[in-house]
């Protein structure tokens, strides 16, 4: 059975953990604040859920979501993530991460930064442009007329064929955005991010479907 690391478990990624152990997945659970606060969770997921430390997801970890603070990107394990497809949900948000002066530039995105950090791993961008709560309410059976797309980013094709499966098997179609460097078109502050899942842009209480051609239109219409 395919694993799925987490390095970091909280809106998104025990968002994740919990789709993942729905579709059929192995997960392991890691925080920055340790494997003990995160036994309520893995309890609540089932026999197919554990936790363990951000090494032990990296290691264990077939296939390995980091979804911590972009300035905590340092601090992700790299020696045991070489070669593994590494799904990267981060956003930059300044007010959160302090200045990246070369993101505010936009001389590289943060998946690239997370990409540099990770030489050898294989890192595909998507989920950073859906809320938590959407995420969870909107996977639907492969076929269905009323499932959502997510873009995916990324430099490998054969990485981003996996990521395509993995969404697929939680409930998801995936629009290719293009490289890591093509990033951009759905991060903050672009037509594809936040609001494309919401029924009403101002109250995110109910979502919306956000199909593949919806997406495709916002990213063409994203501008930096």
């Amino acid at each position: 059975m395919t694993t799925v690391g987490l390095i970091g478990s909280g809106n998104i990624g025990g968002t994740l953990a919990r789709l993942a152990v729905d579709a059929g997945y192995e997960v392991v659970l890691s925080n920055s604040r340790g494997p003990e606060t995160l036994k309520d969770l893995a309890d609540e997921l089932g026999e197919h859920a554990s936790a363990g430390t951000a090494q032990d997801a990296a290691h264990v970890g077939d296939l390995v979501v980091v979804s911590v603070p972009l300035k905590a990107y340092r601090a992700v394990p790299v020696e045991p993530l070489a070669g593994k497809v590494v799904i990267d949900t981060n956003n930059y948000y300044p007010q959160r991460d302090g200045a990246f002066p070369e993101l505010d530039a936009g001389e590289i995105t943060s998946s690239e930064l997370l990409q540099q950090h990770l030489p050898e791993a294989r890192v595909v961008k998507v989920f950073n442009n859906i809320y938590f709560a959407h995420l969870a309410a909107l996977p639907r059976p492969s076929g269905a007329t009323d499932r959502s797309a997510l873009a995916i980013a990324g430099d490998d094709a054969a990485a981003k064929a996996e990521v395509t499966a993995f969404l697929d098997r939680i409930g998801y179609d995936a629009v290719d955005a293009g490289s890591l460097a093509d990033g951009w078109r759905y991060q903050p502050d672009t037509p594809a991010y936040g609001t494309l899942y919401s029924a009403d842009p101002t109250d995110w209480s109910h979502p919306a479907q956000g199909d593949t051609e919806k997406l495709r239109a916002a990213l063409a219409a994203a501008t930096r």
